[in-house]
């Protein structure tokens, strides 16, 4: 709310408990989580508030959520509403071993075209694809959904918007503290100037901004002002 956002999801009266995620930063600033999903891994079909997802511009989907049997549906239908609504449809896959245990079905959504817009980094669009080599992998799965962005740390972010393709390099940082957080800044970024139309370099370029300030402090939320950043810094 502190930020401005509405959240509509209805609360548990029972348990289980908000989930919680303990994050460990080494001095190189990576981090590992230990996390547990709490009530998030319960989160059914019935709470979806598919009006509004079927008003909003673009639904964002976590491959995080799609272990558990409940929100997995959910995900489904909250799919279903959006492209009935002529919305699109953003999927991250989170990590490798996400992609692991679901990459049957995350390959199905792709080649039934369910999603617009998929987000990976290096090591995910390898295990997706089973190819080590990041242009190859790229080019095997760019085809298949309508825009494809892959991040790729230092090296910067790439991205194919129906055969558009744009690279930008990485935002300098003056000391990387801590990279929790950084993929999902990259994708606000991204997503903000997605939606206003803007084409696929300016996107990846807003990424790349959320993404270095946000890492360049302990915590997953901005401490700055991204609107005001993204005006002094486009």
């Amino acid at each position: 709310r502190a930020a401005g956002i509405d959240f509509d999801t209805p609360m548990r009266e029972q348990d289980p408990p908000t989930g919680r995620c303990l994050i460990f930063v080494t001095p190189d600033g990576e981090r590992t989580m230990n996390t547990f999903l709490g009530a998030g891994q319960y989160l059914p079909a019935t709470a979806l508030d598919e009006s509004l997802i079927a008003s909003g511009a673009i639904l964002y989907l976590e491959g995080y959520l799609w272990d558990p049997e409940e929100p997995r549906k959910a995900m489904r239908r909250a799919i279903e509403v959006a492209r009935s609504a002529g919305r699109k449809v953003a999927f991250t896959a989170s990590e490798s071993f996400v992609i692991e245990r679901h990459g049957d079905d995350f390959r199905d959504l792709i080649d039934k075209g369910m999603i617009d817009i998929l987000f990976v980094n290096e090591s995910e669009l390898a295990t997706l694809t089973g190819e080590p080599d990041f242009d190859t992998g790229f080019d095997m799965v760019a085809p298949k959904v309508p825009c494809l962005v892959a991040t790729r740390s230092e090296k910067g972010a790439v991205a194919d918007a129906n055969g558009v393709r744009a690279t930008v390099a990485a935002s300098p940082v003056a000391k990387v503290v801590d990279t929790t957080g950084a993929g999902d800044q990259f994708a606000a970024g991204f997503l903000s100037g997605f939606a206003r139309g803007e084409p696929p370099e300016k996107c990846l370029r807003r990424g790349a901004i959320a993404a270095a300030e946000v890492i360049s402090h302990y915590g997953p939320r901005p401490e700055t002002d991204m609107q005001e950043l993204m005006a002094r810094s486009l």
